[in-house]
């Protein structure tokens, strides 16, 4: 990571594939290449301390906020729906809730929220299967284990199988949960008092976004029916696997899928170093790519959904929060990302004027808006390759959420547009899933390909751009 390939300074048209980091520091100056190496490394290690500052540190090692954190795990830990599914958003993130020395603890607290949230005893759940079906589930099923393989924010999973052999995944969702969804909703108030005891800054549409969307996965029959779609989408990729689901045997609280088999997280994260960079190309490629490429993502990134199967293809799970966005929104997200790659902070400041993001009238500068949208984003401007990990995706995610931690709090009156909410949530959640992985890749030259329609530079993405045109002549639409 210290090792920097830094280009002259030379304008014209070179200059806009420049990295954005150096063409940030040598712009309106020769320094040479030393200096600009020196200042790159400092910026490099600001990001990683980005919201840790004296005084956060000093609020957040206080014995009330952490008596208040610990509350935090318990409440949510009790909870299903919109508590539990936040709670499992800042599992992934190293927020510095808590001193060092109780950190790891509290992780680990926090992450069984997200790999393994309390079970219900089966019976409960084989009377909400059988009164859903109108059938007893010996009929519905000719092998169904009482022992649940996975239990999420809404829904316990068991393994079972059909009368003709198919081997199933079975979600079952929480009698009750409904209701304890719309609940979580009606005393939202509560959740924001929390989470802002301890993350002063926390958006405010990021809980309403949560609102707005949480209430369509009570639904699992739209979730079958996405999940089929979504499978279909990427039939025979080489190194992307999506379960297939039977919308015709499930109901609005039991959903059925093929039963993709692999292993979890935690074992993916013991992996050597090539394996892991390679399985964290192949998220950011799924979660973000797909949004540039297809006009349509996944908004729910967690380790929790991810399996990596036998035959080395990454399985993706849970389409209860799926999104197919507008062609303008789309472009818009990627114009403003080119305008920071090629570093021009005023065309960046224009698109954000125009779109209603900031007003122009609240003060803020283009530099602020620069600096603002490269402190969340940098880790896939930066070309070269780059480790992530948990603290550089926490920094970036309180940087966002919370700007007064830097020296841009202009930005704190921004109006991000509902519509991009949902896509920055889904790049925040990869963002903290790759540092979870620790993995390490040139994520500016695969973005690229999206971005800028270039060839791909990895062996991963000429494997997909050859399964993207095998798609194309056979008459099948792939994004």
């Amino acid at each position: 990571m210290d090792r920097l390939d830094v280009p002259g300074g030379s304008d014209g048209p070179a200059a806009a594939a420049r990295s954005v980091a150096t063409s940030r520091l040598v712009r309106g100056s020769r320094l040479g290449a030393v200096v600009a190496a020196q200042a790159v490394r400092k910026r490099r290690t600001r990001l990683s301390m980005i919201g840790r500052s004296e005084a956060a540190r000093a609020r957040l090692a206080d014995e009330s906020t952490v008596k208040m954190a610990e509350q935090l795990v318990v409440v949510l830990g009790d909870m299903k729906g919109l508590a539990m599914k936040l709670g499992q958003f800042l599992s992934m993130l190293d927020l510095d809730l808590v001193p060092p020395d109780q950190r790891e603890a509290f992780q680990t607290r926090l992450a069984v929220l997200r790999d393994q949230a309390p079970a219900v005893e089966f019976e409960t759940m084989r009377r909400v299967v059988e009164e859903e079906k109108g059938a007893p589930l010996e009929d519905l099923f000719a092998d169904f284990d009482p022992e649940p393989v996975a239990a999420a924010s809404i829904g316990q999973v068991y393994r079972a199988r059909l009368h003709d052999g198919t081997e199933v995944a079975v979600k079952v969702q929480y009698p009750g949960v409904d209701a304890a969804v719309r609940a979580d909703l009606r005393n939202i108030g509560i959740l924001r008092f929390l989470i802002s005891q301890f993350l002063p800054g926390f958006s405010v549409a990021v809980l309403d976004e949560f609102r707005s969307t949480v209430l369509g996965e009570l639904d699992y029959t739209a979730e079958a029916r996405t999940q089929r779609q979504v499978a279909e989408l990427f039939t025979d990729h080489p190194f992307i696997a999506v379960p297939n689901a039977f919308p015709e045997l499930g109901s609005a609280h039991v959903l059925v899928t093929e039963f993709c088999p692999g292993e979890g997280f935690s074992t993916m994260r013991a992996l050597p170093d090539a394996e892991r960079d390679r399985i964290g190309e192949i998220v950011y490629r799924f979660y973000v790519g797909s949004l540039f490429e297809l006009g349509e993502f996944c908004g729910d990134p967690h380790p929790g959904n991810l399996l990596l199967r036998p035959d080395g293809r990454l399985g993706f799970l849970d389409f209860g929060l799926y999104k197919r966005m507008d062609k303008g929104h789309m472009a818009f997200e990627a114009t403003c990302l080119r305008a920071v790659t090629e570093d021009r902070p005023e065309e960046l400041y224009r698109l954000m004027v125009e779109r209603g993001v900031i007003d122009e009238a609240a003060g803020v500068t283009p530099e602020e808006c620069y600096d603002y949208v490269l402190a969340a984003s940098e880790w896939c401007l930066v070309d070269e390759p780059l480790p992530i990990t948990p603290e550089l995706a926490s920094g970036a995610f309180l940087m966002a959420i919370d700007p007064r931690l830097a020296e841009f709090s202009g930005m704190r009156r921004q109006n991000l547009p509902a519509e991009h909410l949902f896509s920055r949530r889904a790049d925040f959640m990869t963002f903290g899933t790759l540092g979870q992985l620790h993995a390490t890749a040139n994520w500016h030259r695969i973005a690229r390909e999206w971005l800028y329609d270039e060839a791909p530079v990895t062996e991963l993405g000429e494997q997909h751009r050859q399964w993207r045109q095998r798609r194309a002549d056979a008459g099948v639409s792939a994004g």
